[in-house]
């Protein structure tokens, strides 16, 4: 059985609702995990803190990480991502507000595998979070294993 799972880390509730329900008229998962900040995504990645005892070897198919997150920020949820076995090759999408060029510069080293500007207007956010689902989860190819 497949998993669609999205793993959304954001931490403004605005715009993580508005990411889900983009995501969710696209009707292209089944499950939209969202993570508050960065120590929670670490938790529910590898099945720690909050999320002691969940079946780590269901992978969301993509992490929609924004980089500016209390606790734990993206650029170290990316950095620990890349740096175990079991999710160096997770599909990393950055979803975020900041256009600055080091930020994209270090997203790219730390090993992203996309980098998004979120749009400012609503619909412009709504299609962008729509392309993304349909872009990351029918067309590209994976090398993480599917259960």
């Amino acid at each position: 059985m497949s998993h669609n799972i999205i793993l959304l880390v954001e931490d403004n509730p605005n715009d993580a609702k508005l990411t889900v329900h983009a995501l969710e008229k696209s009707n292209l998962v089944n499950e939209i995990v969202v993570a508050r900040d960065g120590a929670e995504a670490l938790d529910y990645l590898f099945g720690t803190g909050a999320y002691e005892g969940r079946d780590t070897s269901v992978m969301p198919m993509i992490v929609l990480l924004d980089l500016k997150l209390p606790r734990v920020d993206g650029f170290e949820v990316l950095q620990r991502l890349r740096s175990e076995e079991r999710t160096r090759f997770l599909p990393i999408v950055v979803l975020t507000s900041s256009r600055e060029e080091r930020d994209i510069i270090e997203s790219y080293s730390l090993g992203v595998n996309s980098y998004v500007c979120k749009p400012v207007d609503f619909s412009g956010f709504m299609d962008a979070a729509r392309q993304l689902g349909l872009y990351w989860l029918l067309l590209n190819e994976s090398p993480v294993a599917r259960n």
